[in-house]
Protein backbone atom coordinates (compact mmCIF):
# COMPACT_ATOMS: atom_id res chain seq x y z
CA UNK A 1 0.00 0.00 0.00
CA UNK A 2 1.20 3.52 -1.00
CA UNK A 3 2.25 6.10 1.76
CA UNK A 4 0.03 9.15 1.22
CA UNK A 5 1.83 12.12 -0.43
CA UNK A 6 3.08 14.39 2.06
CA UNK A 7 3.32 17.76 1.55
CA UNK A 8 6.44 20.27 0.51
CA UNK A 9 5.12 23.27 0.87
CA UNK A 10 2.02 25.16 2.11
CA UNK A 11 1.60 28.83 1.31
CA UNK A 12 -1.75 31.10 2.39
CA UNK A 13 -1.97 33.94 0.05
CA UNK A 14 -4.54 36.25 2.51
CA UNK A 15 -5.52 38.49 -0.48
CA UNK A 16 -6.69 35.83 -2.89
CA UNK A 17 -8.11 33.43 0.34
CA UNK A 18 -6.02 30.30 -1.32
CA UNK A 19 -4.31 27.93 0.45
CA UNK A 20 -1.86 26.52 -2.35
CA UNK A 21 -0.45 22.87 -1.32
CA UNK A 22 2.71 21.13 -2.83
CA UNK A 23 3.15 17.67 -1.91
CA UNK A 24 6.00 15.32 -2.71
CA UNK A 25 4.71 13.32 -5.37
CA UNK A 26 4.59 16.36 -7.31
CA UNK A 27 1.04 17.62 -6.97
CA UNK A 28 0.05 20.98 -6.97
CA UNK A 29 -3.49 22.38 -5.54
CA UNK A 30 -4.53 25.75 -4.93
CA UNK A 31 -8.10 25.35 -2.46
CA UNK A 32 -10.06 28.87 -1.25
CA UNK A 33 -10.01 29.28 2.35
CA UNK A 34 -13.92 29.16 1.69
CA UNK A 35 -13.93 25.51 0.44
CA UNK A 36 -11.73 24.43 3.39
CA UNK A 37 -14.11 26.09 5.48
CA UNK A 38 -17.32 24.52 3.78
CA UNK A 39 -15.45 21.37 3.75
CA UNK A 40 -14.23 21.23 7.32
CA UNK A 41 -13.70 17.98 9.07
CA UNK A 42 -14.86 19.07 12.14
CA UNK A 43 -17.73 17.21 13.87
CA UNK A 44 -19.33 20.65 13.72
CA UNK A 45 -19.67 20.00 9.87
CA UNK A 46 -19.25 16.46 9.17
CA UNK A 47 -21.51 15.47 12.16
CA UNK A 48 -21.18 12.16 14.22
CA UNK A 49 -22.33 9.54 11.85
CA UNK A 50 -23.43 9.47 8.11
CA UNK A 51 -26.47 11.37 7.38
CA UNK A 52 -25.64 14.26 9.49
CA UNK A 53 -23.23 16.22 7.90
CA UNK A 54 -24.07 20.03 7.85
CA UNK A 55 -24.49 22.59 5.12
CA UNK A 56 -22.23 25.58 5.59
CA UNK A 57 -23.15 28.78 4.49
CA UNK A 58 -22.12 32.37 3.70
CA UNK A 59 -18.65 31.93 3.76
CA UNK A 60 -17.75 33.30 0.25
CA UNK A 61 -15.24 36.14 2.13
CA UNK A 62 -13.71 33.45 5.28
CA UNK A 63 -10.45 33.80 5.41
CA UNK A 64 -7.63 31.68 7.25
CA UNK A 65 -5.87 33.40 10.51
CA UNK A 66 -3.34 30.57 11.60
CA UNK A 67 -2.05 27.39 10.51
CA UNK A 68 -1.06 25.26 13.33
CA UNK A 69 0.74 21.97 12.82
CA UNK A 70 -0.61 18.77 14.62
CA UNK A 71 2.58 16.56 14.84
CA UNK A 72 3.47 15.11 11.43
CA UNK A 73 0.18 14.16 9.83
CA UNK A 74 -2.14 17.38 9.57
CA UNK A 75 -2.58 20.77 10.14
CA UNK A 76 -5.49 22.78 12.23
CA UNK A 77 -7.23 25.42 10.28
CA UNK A 78 -8.13 28.57 12.14
CA UNK A 79 -10.55 30.90 9.92
CA UNK A 80 -11.45 34.36 10.70
CA UNK A 81 -15.08 33.51 11.62
CA UNK A 82 -14.07 31.70 14.64
CA UNK A 83 -14.05 28.11 13.18
CA UNK A 84 -10.98 26.22 14.12
CA UNK A 85 -11.49 22.77 15.10
CA UNK A 86 -11.03 19.74 12.76
CA UNK A 87 -8.19 18.23 11.64
CA UNK A 88 -6.82 18.31 7.84
CA UNK A 89 -4.82 15.57 8.05
CA UNK A 90 -2.44 15.38 5.02
CA UNK A 91 -4.51 12.56 3.33
CA UNK A 92 -7.68 14.78 3.84
CA UNK A 93 -5.57 17.68 2.34
CA UNK A 94 -4.52 15.47 -0.71
CA UNK A 95 -7.73 13.85 -1.64
CA UNK A 96 -9.54 17.58 -1.11
CA UNK A 97 -7.31 18.80 -3.66
CA UNK A 98 -7.64 15.71 -6.00
CA UNK A 99 -11.23 16.01 -5.54
CA UNK A 100 -12.00 19.62 -5.79
CA UNK A 101 -13.50 20.25 -8.96
CA UNK A 102 -16.43 17.58 -7.95
CA UNK A 103 -16.61 18.41 -4.64
CA UNK A 104 -17.03 22.54 -5.73
CA UNK A 105 -19.62 21.57 -7.52
CA UNK A 106 -21.02 19.37 -5.28
CA UNK A 107 -21.37 22.12 -2.80
CA UNK A 108 -22.92 24.22 -5.10
CA UNK A 109 -25.67 22.03 -6.02
CA UNK A 110 -26.38 21.74 -2.47
CA UNK A 111 -26.62 25.29 -2.23
CA UNK A 112 -29.21 25.77 -4.85
CA UNK A 113 -31.65 22.59 -3.61
CA UNK A 114 -30.99 24.45 -0.32
CA UNK A 115 -32.28 27.79 -1.35
CA UNK A 116 -28.89 29.11 0.00
CA UNK A 117 -26.18 31.67 -0.24
CA UNK A 118 -22.71 31.56 -0.67
CA UNK A 119 -22.24 35.31 0.91
CA UNK A 120 -23.35 36.33 4.47
CA UNK A 121 -26.95 37.46 4.69
CA UNK A 122 -25.73 40.65 5.88
CA UNK A 123 -23.71 41.21 2.12
CA UNK A 124 -26.76 40.22 0.42
CA UNK A 125 -28.76 43.33 0.92
CA UNK A 126 -25.42 45.39 1.16
CA UNK A 127 -25.46 46.58 -2.63
CA UNK A 128 -29.37 46.76 -2.80
CA UNK A 129 -31.02 50.29 -2.95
Amino acid sequence: MNATPRPTEIRLHRRSRILELAFDDGSRFELSCEFLRVHSPSAEVKGHGPGQEILVTGKRDVNIERIEPVGQYAVKLCFDDGHDTGLYSWSLLYELGRRRDELWQRYLDRLAEAGAQRQAEEEQGAGET
